[in-house]
């Protein structure tokens, strides 16, 4: 099923990006004394005691005339006891129980997923022992953290963990299935390149519902070769949510891009390429995971006033996700039914390249004359490459034996993997390069 999927929910100012970046490793999220400075939901890898999990950041809830307060509380929590395995409630020991609070708990006490109440900036002894106010939002235990400081997180992390480590599994999806997550910004044409590509590939082989919630993976042959659409009843179900619909498309890509090998990225050629596709792409490259670019409704992009060349509009990809540079472009148009075989097409090879393991010998071969060709020098110390290994494939991940790693810059990173990619193209797939110190054992 993948990484299970925390999620942080709370009002604004209460620490819930302080909390996130804690329990992420690192400063991700943007963190200041100012209500509702989180603009975008975030989500990062967190790992306790070796069981990986997602931790998502879901912003704060903010007031305006166009979405009032209480509104906005019901949806996120909603949408948060939809898509996440275990909710986090922030609250403020400072200031104590607010209505916000209350009305927040009240949504979350109907779920039937597990909810941990954190009462925040309890940094004393004493805010500590004021935590226990927090006992009236009905939500159980009330767990004392102080995010900033790290008082009281190993045992919500604990907490999280005694919820995660017995989910259920999903049903197991064939193995020689190529699994593909149908991914985009709302409202770029998921549902209608789902159902192009249903509609021309009529031998559905079974539809799979999930276990722990309502997705459904559809698995279907095309001659020889087998596809398993992941999740597409998120893929139909995520252009009828109104409200918070950024949000609750980002959880579910981001569960459907975990158990997926390709990535297909709808992009809408009306709109060219927004922010929106650019933050939902990089959760596929972030997650390692092969990648098509697929351009959408490219029927409108052929007539009128805005008439574009295919090869203008790859030119456009490019320049705006210069990160996806390895992912072939697609175009289609789902309305027409065109460009479909070709999506399917490019996925498979997609998919083959990302199992793609070059020999040990060859690989180091390639590295070696790529060093030679342009040495790396550092206030008169040269970088070496003792030795290279590929140390696992989807994605293809390779493991330099190095004299000084804090010595491989990522410039030098990239361009190794250019020179790898002269090679052997891994078209669709990223390539990851690690560096780590050559023991004396290791071959010169």
């Amino acid at each position: 099923m993948g990484r299970p999927i925390v999620a942080i929910v709370g009002r604004p100012n209460v620490g819930k990006s302080t909390l996130f970046n804690r329990l992420a490793g690192k400063r991700i999220a943007i963190v200041e004394d100012i209500p509702g400075i989180t603009r975008d939901r975030l989500y990062a890898d967190a790992e306790w005691r070796e069981r990986g999990f997602v931790v998502t950041d879901t912003g704060g809830i903010i007031f305006n005339e166009q979405d009032p307060l209480k509104l906005q509380v019901k949806r996120q929590a909603e949408l948060a006891m939809d898509e996440a395995d275990v909710i986090v409630m922030i609250v403020d020991v400072t200031e104590g129980v607010t209505p916000t609070d209350e009305e927040l708990a009240v949504h979350l006490r109907k779920t039937r997923k597990p909810v941990l109440l954190a009462a925040n900036k309890a940094d004393n002894v004493k805010l500590e022992s004021e935590a226990a106010e927090f006992y009236s939002l009905g939500l159980g235990e009330v767990r004392p953290v102080s995010s900033l400081h790290g008082r009281g997180v190993a045992e919500l992390l604990d907490a999280i963990l005694d919820n995660i480590q017995h989910l259920p599994a999903e049903e197991e999806i064939p193995e020689e299935a190529i699994k593909l997550a149908i991914i985009g910004r709302p409202n770029v044409g998921k549902s209608s390149i789902l159902n192009a590509i249903l509609g021309e590939e009529r031998s559905i082989v079974s539809s799979i519902p999930g276990t722990t919630r309502d997705t459904i993976d559809t698995v279907f042959q095309r001659d020889e070769d087998q596809f398993a659409l992941i999740d597409t009843a998120g893929i139909r179900r995520a252009g009828k949510i109104q409200g918070s619909i950024e949000y609750y498309t980002v959880l579910r890509a981001i569960r459907a891009i975990e158990r997926s090998e390709v990535a297909l990225l709808i992009v809408d050629a009306a709109d060219g390429v927004t922010d929106g596709d650019k933050r939902v792409g990089g959760y596929a490259h972030q997650a390692g995971k092969g990648c098509v670019i697929v351009v959408n409704k490219w029927d409108l992009r052929r007539q009128g006033e805005r008439r574009t060349t295919i090869r203008d509009f790859t030119t456009h990809v490019r320049k705006e996700m210069q990160f996806l540079s390895y992912a072939p472009v697609a175009f289609a148009s789902a309305l027409e039914g065109k460009g479909i075989s070709e999506i399917l097409d490019t996925a498979k090879d997609v998919a083959e390249n990302c199992a793609l393991r070059i020999s040990t010998g060859e690989l180091n071969r390639i590295i070696g004359d790529a060093v030679d060709a342009r040495p790396r020098t550092e206030k008169g110390r040269a970088f070496k490459v003792k030795y290279a290994t590929m140390v696992s494939v989807k994605p293809p991940t390779i493991l330099l034996f190095v004299n000084d790693p804090d010595m491989f810059h990522f410039s030098y990173r990239r361009y190794l993997e250019n020179q790898i990619r002269k090679t052997y193209s891994y078209e669709g797939s990223p390539i990851r390069i690690i560096a780590k110190t050559a023991d004396k054992e290791k071959p010169e």
